[in-house]
């Protein structure tokens, strides 16, 4: 159950402006998220920890309220997932993994 979601600023007016470039994205999107082999929610997952990975804050917070809004993913399951962010990319991306995860959950 993949959201036409796109977290890019510019994907509105790329949308509107070039509707090929958009729909080519589109189509890019389709074929990255089958869920053939690793199911869409773990695809989810992995997408949530490279946003995180890379201290795009904004595109971590719209991975983690879509994967709960889908998936129903808890917030275990999320700091899980930071837990291989601080592994791999060092405390800065698992801190502010962490602000956006408490952060949605305490409001």
């Amino acid at each position: 159950m993949k959201e036409e979601v796109f977290f890019g600023e510019g994907m509105a007016k790329t949308k509107r402006d070039h509707p090929d470039l958009y729909n080519a994205i589109v189509g890019l999107n389709e074929a990255a998220y089958t869920g053939k082999v690793v199911d869409y929610k773990t695809q989810k997952l992995i997408a949530l920890g490279i946003n995180a990975a890379n201290s795009d804050e904004r595109a971590t917070k719209k991975q983690m309220i879509s994967a709960m809004k889908e998936f129903g993913i808890t917030k275990d399951e999320i700091v899980d997932v930071l837990r291989v962010v601080l592994l791999t990319s060092g405390m800065p991306p698992f801190t502010k993994g962490m602000k956006i995860l408490y952060e949605l959950i305490e409001k």
